[in-house]
């Protein structure tokens, strides 16, 4: 896919990837922290994949002006989608929030933007890892 293609994509479509790529992050970073029992890592890996998780990091991205207006556009286009599925253990404004989280990650994959995504997860690990077990 190239960029122009991957810029036309619904929010919805650019969380879809954005939530399997943020996924195997999360998984590698637990990993390579020596976690390897299944009940620790799935506990650790909800800490950044939640909803929840995913609202607090764009809050904190907010507060300092972290993302581009590039990414608050498929943030925005993620936040605003419509989607089918409904929220499952949170309110509908935070799952909104994390699908704008995931299609920012979407958008920084299938466009290429390796250093900017590496960039998003280190600040997303800063915001979560003081809460890992």
């Amino acid at each position: 896919m190239n960029k122009q293609q991957a810029e036309l994509l619904n929010g919805i479509a650019l969380a879809y990837i954005g939530d399997a790529i943020y996924e195997v992050f999360v998984r590698e970073y637990l990993l390579d922290k020596g976690l390897t029992k299944p009940a620790m890592l799935q506990k650790n890996a909800t800490k950044f994949v939640s909803a929840k998780a995913q609202a607090k990091i764009i809050s904190a991205m907010d507060e300092v002006d972290f993302l581009t207006e590039y990414e608050l556009t498929y943030f925005k286009r993620g936040r605003n989608a419509h989607s089918k599925t409904t929220a499952k253990n949170t309110d509908v404004v935070t799952y909104r929030i994390s699908t704008g989280f995931e299609a920012v990650v979407g958008i920084l994959h299938l466009t290429q933007q390796k250093e900017r995504l590496q960039e998003f997860w280190d600040f997303s690990l800063k915001t979560i890892e003081a809460d890992l077990v």
